[in-house]
């Protein structure tokens, strides 16, 4: 093992870098029809729920987008009419505390309704569309309207009653898949026609691709073709969490934030400014454990409303492999010099492979390996 020393953007940080060990063969698995994964779909049963927001639909496919095994044999259908209603809780104002109880039952309960909406109309909803105005929309609306008055009286007790919560009673049906926007088949291999598992994939490597390869080194527009690599079952995958961090500081104080990762082999760390940027596939140890390291970072936000600056460089950011880490959850301390200014802090840190990436996940309903904190920095 060789130890050496990074420095990112004037912050140093010690890693050291060890051998490889060889590579596991992973046999690839194929089944026509799986079980759909743990979590899979709504409560209420509902793969896709669709909610109206800012003049356009919005849809959330719960879980990972399975079929359950007998829509898979049936052939599943290529698209789901659903119920698409304008997204109450987005609407309000601020809530009053004292007035939070009553208004989270009446927004489940708005669910609900939507939810037997959507029963009816995939009993009956071929039945033409009048009876769809008439005996789904309509009723829905109307039990809306009683709900959202319901809402903005317990909103009027506490606070100024919110106005025109009327008009976000009314609810239509739009389409939920057809387009790529929802699973298919969840069969596997290719038929031929550009697709994988019955799916619309644009791409799978850079052949077709009109940007130049990537070199290993930190520069975009760029085609990566490293393949992903090895993949761990979902109770070997990563995580962590960020366990001690102070509430304040101020500007240009040092602290510390306390890390606590399992299952992740913090011994992988390819320098990007040495070319080691999304050059190594994901590689696992003997006990199926992702190699790899975390990296640290703190940026101020301009706004806690929109989005911060994706190009700004952080005021501080650190990568730290140091030998340890394994299936047992054990803590790194990061040492941050400070802050440079007042302001909040957003301090995160994400879990990477040997060459950077965010480690994968056996399933698509799990949690990658990161966590986040808002730190208050005073002049």
């Amino acid at each position: 093992m060789v130890g050496t020393l990074a420095v990112f953007g004037g912050i140093v940080a010690v890693t050291q870098i060890s051998s490889a060990e060889d590579r596991r063969t992973v046999p690839a698995a194929s089944a026509a029809c799986v079980p759909p994964a743990p979590g899979a779909t709504a409560p209420d049963g509902r793969g896709t729920t669709v909610t109206r927001q800012n003049g356009r639909d919005v849809r959330s496919h719960w879980g990972d987008g399975q079929m359950s095994v007998p829509e898979c044999r049936s052939g599943g259908t290529a698209s789901t009419r659903v119920v698409s209603c304008p997204d109450v809780a987005a609407e309000l104002p601020g809530v009053p505390e004292r007035a939070r109880a009553e208004v989270d039952r009446n927004l489940a309960l708005l669910q609900t309704q939507i939810a037997e909406a959507d029963r009816r109309l995939a009993a009956d909803g071929d039945r033409g569309e009048e009876f769809v105005r008439n005996a789904v929309l309509r009723p829905l609306a109307d039990k809306r309207r009683a709900t959202l008055d319901r809402i903005a009286l317990a909103i009027a007790r506490e606070a100024a009653r919110p106005e025109g919560l009327d008009r976000l009673a009314e609810c239509r049906v739009t389409t939920a898949g057809g387009d790529g926007s929802t699973g298919g088949d969840n069969g596997s291999g290719d038929d031929g026609g550009g697709t994988d598992n019955g799916l619309d994939v644009l791409a799978d490597d850079c052949d077709d691709s009109r940007l130049q390869p990537h070199d290993g080194f930190q520069n975009g527009r760029r085609c990566v073709s490293t393949a992903f690599g090895e993949v761990g079952s979902a109770a070997d995958n990563p995580s962590l969490l960020i366990t001690r961090f102070p509430d304040r500081v101020r500007a240009g104080q040092a602290f510390s934030l306390r890390v606590s990762t399992r299952n992740l082999v913090r011994d992988r760390f390819l320098a990007a400014g040495q070319g080691g940027y999304y050059v190594e596939s994901s590689l696992l140890n003997e006990a199926g454990l992702v190699r790899g390291h975390f990296h640290t970072a703190c940026r101020m936000l301009g706004s806690t409303r929109t989005p911060p600056d994706p190009a700004a460089v952080p005021a501080f950011f650190v990568a730290t492999e140091d030998g340890g880490g394994g299936a047992q959850p054990d803590e790194v301390t990061i040492q941050v010099p400070g802050l440079p200014e007042a302001g909040i802090a957003q301090c995160a840190v994400w879990a990477g492979d040997g060459s950077h990436r965010l480690p994968m996940m056996e399933r698509a309903n799990q949690t990658p390996a990161f966590d986040v904190v808002r730190i208050r920095v005073g002049r």
